[in-house]
């Protein structure tokens, strides 16, 4: 989420999702390998079901609209997920893993960055930290390897953006590795409430910039 709320200050609207897409790959492609003993491979069948149904459940919303609005889809969906509990409640009914691949992946298309969907319903079934961020990054994997497909399908050219992915999937991963290694140390509740915080602001500053230009 907070990759895909600052693209919108650096890249033009129509490249914030794929190109997020690329890049958040091979970060959870990474995440997954440095944890990958962690990895409870027998959710994962059920969340590639619903991602296919997802796929074809929103594909075709996000091809109905202009992608002048996709910062403002990215910056209500960050801001509902943060502040309006109703919202969060609504989400989390859904929480089984075919519906959560069905929502996670075909909202992907709209707003690129759903993993707290999952990490919700991980929480639940196991009480291991690199459980739940081993086996989340495999989802969100999956999620935006869709999301990369369905892009190429319509047409959106990635090799013409291709230094700038280098760029950023060599980021990814270099963030990945230094962030298995320090995560144990962080204080959980100081991060969660400063990346609170400047998600907000960044949410703020994307509806701000589409409402003036």
């Amino acid at each position: 989420m907070l990759l895909i709320a600052i693209m919108p200050v650096l890249l033009p609207p129509q490249l914030i999702i794929p190109i997020h897409a690329v890049t958040q790959l091979s970060s959870n492609a990474s995440r997954a390998f440095f944890a990958r003993h962690h990895i409870q491979w027998k959710l994962v069948r059920a969340f590639v079901l619903g991602s296919l149904v997802g796929i074809g459940l929103f594909g075709w919303i996000l091809f109905s609209l202009p992608t002048r609005w996709i910062p403002v889809y990215i910056g209500s969906y960050i801001l509902l997920s943060l502040w309006c509990p109703p919202f969060e409640r609504v989400i989390r009914k859904y929480e089984n893993l075919f519906s959560a691949g069905v929502f996670q992946t075909g909202l992907g298309l709209l707003v690129g960055a759903t993993g707290p969907l999952t990490t919700a319903i991980l929480s639940k079934t196991t009480d291991c930290k690199e459980s739940i961020i081993a086996t989340n990054a495999v989802f969100m994997l999956i999620s935006h390897l869709a999301k990369i497909v369905v892009f190429g399908l319509v047409g959106f050219a990635y090799f013409d953006y291709l230094w700038l992915m280098i760029a950023m999937v060599g980021g990814a991963v270099t963030g990945s590795w230094i962030g298995t290694k320090i995560r144990k140390n962080v204080d959980n509740q100081l991060y969660l409430k400063i990346l609170k915080w400047l998600l907000t602001a960044l949410a703020i500053k994307m509806l701000v910039s589409v409402g003036f230009s």
